[in-house]
């Protein structure tokens, strides 16, 4: 019998979280060892279809980004400090892979997506999103590589940066970044308006505030949409974004979709689509964080409206659609994290599959910031809750 959800005690009362806070107060490097097992049983959380099971499959994680699944079942994980970990499905967590680019872990930067080639099977490639830094500034980048497995340790070979975000900028907020791979094989990145940089999500001489595409080496595919625009970053796929957190592609239409963060109000939910402009900062529904006017208000002419804004904002982050057999009546639902409002939310698309018919939060009762939502091969919602020294991995399905 599962317990019901409470929120947890604070993670200084639990003795782990309580020496690895101590240690990284003491500017003592934490040891990277295998996560212990939770304790105690896993908990339950109301829902529209009945009690959810919130497993706890591994703890100790140090900021955990982004999350992928292997082909076997076990799980890549980010630590946005800089390593990539390996999770069985039993929630050992393995020494970091060697390999992984330097980045820069500062505000909200460091390392942030994964994901796996589509060919990942035959090729072992994996693709990284991450702040890179460059001569006293930093941006975002992509970079791949070969991950091999041997003797029991694991490493990036043959690695290579494939994509720069320009201008790099001083500052360590609002980097992204999520990869996507479409049905065709390219790329999609979504990249931050770096926050001191937001005017530039208008222009399209840079990638300041843009969803690119390209191609899985880098290249620019040739059905880009500024590809021949004199003076236009060819890798542009769509414009005026703030900081996208959150992509998936919809598994219905291949459409993309993407949640970024607003300001004081206006967290988005878009359909990007190739050349067209989502407005930020020139229209936005949120406030500055001092309370003062962004923009020219909540609409223009030639700028998209979103499929759905918030405010306040929660501050999403990570996005899936769920195809799973495991909860039948969300097939086709679109799930995001919630950061500042420390929830999961599920949103049920409307039959057209272009705007949101109703929406549902859960596991507010947790308290835990949610940074990423992947569907796993089980069927069941993994995530990943942001803490610095103990975040945490956790499944979600049907209470038996």
């Amino acid at each position: 019998m599962s317990r019901h959800l409470s929120a947890p005690p604070h993670p200084l009362a639990r003795p782990a979280a309580w020496l690895m806070a101590l240690l990284l107060a003491a500017g003592l490097p934490a040891a990277p060892a295998a996560a212990q097992s939770a304790p105690g049983e896993p908990v339950e959380a109301p829902s529209s279809i009945g009690p959810l099971s919130v497993e706890t499959v591994a703890t100790g994680l140090r900021s955990p980004w982004g999350l992928a699944f292997l082909p076997d079942g076990r799980m890549l994980v980010t630590e946005r400090p800089g390593q990539l970990r390996i999770v069985s499905r039993s929630g050992t967590v393995s020494a970091p892979v060697a390999g992984v680019p330097p980045v820069l872990a500062r505000g909200q930067g460091g390392l942030l997506d994964v994901a796996l080639a589509p060919d990942f099977a035959d090729s072992r490639l994996i693709f990284l999103t991450y702040a890179e830094p460059r001569e006293g500034a930093a941006g975002t980048s992509v970079a791949r590589g070969r991950l091999v497995e041997q003797n029991g340790d694991a490493r990036l070979d043959n690695v290579e940066v494939i994509f720069r975000q320009s201008p790099a900028a001083s500052g360590g907020n609002h980097f992204g970044s999520r990869l996507v791979f479409a049905r065709d094989g390219t790329l999609f990145v979504t990249l931050g308006d770096r926050a001191s940089l937001r005017e530039q999500a208008q222009n399209l001489t840079n990638h300041i505030g843009k969803v690119v595409r390209i191609a899985p080496d880098g290249s620019v595919p040739a059905d880009n949409p500024f590809r021949d625009r004199n003076g236009a970053r060819p890798e542009i796929w769509s414009i005026g974004h703030r900081n996208v957190q959150g992509a998936a592609l919809d598994p219905a239409t291949g459409l993309l979709w993407t949640i970024e963060h607003g300001a004081r109000g206006g967290d988005e939910l878009n359909r990007p689509e190739a050349g067209k402009n989502y407005g930020w900062p020139v229209i936005t529904y949120g406030r500055d964080y001092s309370g003062a006017k962004i923009g020219e208000g909540t609409a223009k002419p030639g700028m998209e409206q979103p499929v759905k804004y918030w405010d306040p904002s929660f501050a999403p982050s990570g996005l899936a659609f769920y195809t799973g057999t495991l909860m039948p009546q969300w097939k086709g639902d679109l799930f995001t994290g919630g950061l500042a409002g420390a929830r999961l939310v599920r949103l049920k698309l409307d039959p057209a599959r272009t705007g949101v018919a109703e929406e549902e939060i859960l596991l507010a009762d947790l308290g835990e910031r949610i940074r990423d939502v992947r569907q796993g091969p089980d069927g069941a919602l993994w995530l990943l809750t942001d803490d610095p020294s103990n975040g945490r991995l956790l499944r979600l399905a049907p209470a038996e």
